[in-house]
């Protein structure tokens, strides 16, 4: 392996474990996990083959998504978020068995002329996001009319939670009390819950529960860390130290001079960048772990390097160098990006390897 390596360790015995605690918390519920957007930057394939035996359904945002995991030789059910654009994703769809989530008046007018195979699919009511879906009173005609199509085999109905990461706030409440509402004579399977709503508001389990985040190890509740919920670091993003470099006092560092070494100092660089996915935008207090201590990063990130504080480190050029994982969770990285761990694990690219192990 080169020194300047740089690889996500993809553990799926942590996949597996933080599926289980989705099952702790949501007993009786069905579950679909959600792949999209590659895995949440883990691998779309990979972890859909580890998840699939202990799920009921997998879920994606876009047809194409499903279909890539369908041609891979993956049967188990799978829900496309977005649901169809155009008549060919119909076609598609009903070969491939996708479930449609149906959200747009366009969409029914798109099925009521389909002909081909059946599709199953959501009807999804907007609740109070106001993103996708049909308003409360529109739900009851908008039912009608899928049930009535001879295309359509199954409906069940779905929303989705726009606040439930802080337990402090009364939407979440409001958008289960419309749900139950707008449910009424419906009889269908219910889906409300994401991961915080599942690990901290047990109203909205329902039918079905929708963990995304939490599935790879990364909290979705305000104020609670990962290791807090029971939850596991799926991906450590490792990268190797490729020169030490010793810096006189008052010289500055990187793009910008923005840094300025306090006296004179070792200075590590490790080979990762914001090509890698790493951020650019990481503030002073940030840290990546090398030989089991916490050490700062200093000056801009670069498209492929940053530069570390080496003081009181022994360090070697090819020490390997943890950006986020079991030591050091990708919450506290994306807190100092001024982010939030989605963006951090689904902007990992594709220039870094994925390895994985069980």
């Amino acid at each position: 392996m080169s020194a300047s390596s740089v690889y996500a360790d993809i553990n799926l015995a942590a996949l597996r474990h933080n599926l289980s605690v989705v099952r702790r918390h949501a007993p009786g519920c069905r579950v679909m996990a959600v792949v999209k957007s590659n895995g949440y930057g883990h691998g779309a394939l990979e972890l859909a083959c580890a998840l699939a035996p202990g799920v009921d359904a997998l879920a994606v945002a876009r047809i194409e998504e499903a279909l890539a995991l369908r041609a891979a030789g993956l049967h188990v059910p799978l829900v496309v978020l977005e649901g169809p654009v155009g008549e060919e994703d119909l076609h598609r769809s009903g070969q491939a068995q996708l479930q449609l989530t149906i959200h747009h008046e366009s969409q029914l007018r798109l099925l009521s002329s389909y002909r081909g195979a059946s599709i199953d699919c959501w009807l999804k009511c907007d609740t109070g996001m106001h993103r996708l879906g049909f308003a409360p009173d529109a739900v009851a005609s908008a039912w009608a009319a899928l049930t009535d199509m001879p295309s359509v085999r199954a409906v069940g109905l779905m929303t989705h939670l726009a606040c439930a990461d802080d337990r402090a706030n009364p939407m979440t409440a409001y958008q289960v009390e419309r749900m139950q509402v707008v449910s009424l004579g419906i009889a269908a399977q219910r889906s409300i819950a994401n991961s915080a709503g599942i690990l901290a508001w047990p109203e909205t389990h329902m039918d079905w529960v929708r963990p995304g985040l939490m599935l790879y190890g990364a909290s979705p509740l305000l104020g609670r860390s990962a290791s807090d919920l029971g939850l596991r670091a799926v991906m450590s993003l490792h990268a190797r130290l490729i020169a030490i470099n010793v810096v006189p006092a008052g010289e500055t560092v990187g793009y910008g001079a923005t840094w300025a070494a306090p006296e004179q100092m070792p200075l590590g660089v490790v080979g990762i960048g914001y090509g890698d996915g790493y951020p650019r935008q990481i503030g002073p207090e940030a840290r990546v772990v090398l030989r089991g201590r916490r050490v700062p990063v200093v000056g801009r990130v670069s498209m492929d390097m940053i530069t570390v504080d080496l003081r009181g480190v022994a360090a070697e050029v090819g020490d390997s160098v943890l950006l986020w994982g079991d030591e050091l969770p990708v919450d506290e990285v994306a807190a100092w990006s001024g982010t939030i761990p989605y963006t951090l694990l689904c902007g990992v690219t594709e220039r870094v390897e994925r390895r994985y192990r069980d």
